[in-house]
Formats: structure tokens, C-alpha cells, sequence
């Protein structure tokens, strides 16, 4: 199911052409509010980069570089860098249908839910435990948004179609402005990355580039 579809090597000439794909509907063009900006990293954790994972997620490993230096951006920007780990309870007590929906479970405190190391949150960054896709779904992020004052969320990390894409479409409902980079986030191949920046681009976000949001910080 796994597909090498990009790599460090290949990502920005691959940005270039789902960017140039999606145009006619990533109308929604927006310049980043610094000051009311935050960024989400989203499941960037050992569980999901590890190759012999049932749930490798190969255009993680591609993108890391890029989510690294838009985690730099913040903090010397003084913004707020948000991350969220994907976590079940080691008697599934929180897995519900996602116990039998999918092959492998990343457990609430295992070494496989670590946050990879390049990546890893500083003592004063908010880390959210979540236990579906959607960051906002029974957790406190919402809280914290609120409480910060963000306007703008920035969105990285993987899988693109699924917790990324989630989180963008709960972020949009509740009337945040989502940026999207799309080289920013990974899936498992390019079919499901491009379609989530086709959806996204429609409905949801601005979908964008690290290069792009880095350059607003400054």
C-alpha cells in the first residue's frame, strides 16, 4: 500500500506540480496574520516513520526537513508550535472502531509514540494526545486556540488525508483560517496527497509552501 512517492531530493519540483494541478481551485489566497498565527505538528512520531510500521507513512520521512525549519520559523517568529501525538491506551479502552479498522496501534506511552527526535517539542510546547484523526475531537485545542488568540493555523506533519486533512476541515468549520503547505505534510502516496490538496484547496485552505509561510514569519 506504501509508495515511494517522494524525497527530500524530489519534494520542491513535486510541490510544484500539485501546486500547478489545483490552481484553478486554490482560489483562497491568503497572507499570514503573525501575530494571531500558530502552528500544528501533527502525529510526527516514531510509530508512523518507521518503515517496518503497519502504518509507515513514507512521505513523512520526505518532508521532514521542511516541517523542522517551519518549527524553527516559530519559535524565532515567538509563535506558538502546537503538537499532537496519535495514542491509544495499551487495553484499547479508546480505540472503538479504529481497534479493528486498522492493522497496529500506537500505544499511549511506548517508545513507538515518541515524537521523533529532529522534531522534538521544547519543555514549554503544548503537546495534545488525541485518539482520532481530527486534533479539535475530545481534546483541548480548542481551549488553548481560544486562549492564545489564534486566527491563523498552520498545518503539518502526516498523513495529509486523514489527520491533517481532518483537522484543516474542523479548523475551517470553526472559522479559523487554515494554511496548508504542501510540502509541509506526507501520506502513503501521491494519489491520496494530491487528492486532500484538491479537496482542501476547494473547501478548506489555502494550500501553500513551507518557502511561502517562512518568508510571511520574517
Amino acid at each position: 500500500m506504501t509508495q515511494l512517492y517522494i524525497t527530500t531530493e524530489t519534494l520542491e519540483k513535486k510541490t510544484k506540480e500539485w501546486l500547478e494541478k489545483i490552481a484553478p481551485f486554490n482560489q483562497h489566497r491568503m497572507k499570514l496574520d503573525v501575530n494571531h498565527a500558530c502552528l500544528l505538528v501533527i502525529d510526527m512520531q516514531k510509530f508512523f516513520l518507521d518503515p517496518d510500521s503497519p502504518t509507515y507513512t513514507c512521505g513523512g520521512k520526505a518532508i521532514l526537513p521542511n516541517v523542522k525549519k517551519t518549527i524553527e520559523g516559530f519559535r524565532k517568529a515567538g509563535r506558538p508550535v502546537i503538537y499532537t501525538k496519535h495514542v491509544h491506551h495499551p487495553d484499547k479502552l479508546d480505540a472503538g472502531i479504529m481497534g479493528w479498522w486498522w492493522d497496529g496501534m500506537c500505544v499511549e506511552g511506548s517508545p513507538e509514540s515518541d515524537i521523533v527526535e529532529e522534531l522534538y517539542p521544547r519543555k514549554n510546547e503544548k503537546v495534545i494526545l488525541k485518539h482520532r484523526y481530527s486534533t479539535f475531537y475530545n481534546t483541548d485545542l480548542e481551549t488553548v486556540l481560544r486562549c492564545m488568540n489564534i486566527k491563523d493555523i498552520v498545518i503539518t506533519g502526516i498523513m495529509t488525508g486523514m489527520c491533517c486533512e481532518s483537522t484543516a476541515r474542523d479548523a475551517y468549520y470553526r472559522d479559523y483560517r487554515v494554511f496548508f503547505p504542501a510540502d509541509g505534510t506526507g501520506a502513503i502516496n501521491e494519489e491520496m496527497h494530491l487528492a486532500s490538496l484538491l479537496n482542501l484547496g476547494f473547501g478548506f485552505a489555502y494550500v501553500t509552501t513551507v518557502g511561502n509561510i517562512l518568508s510571511q514569519l520574517l
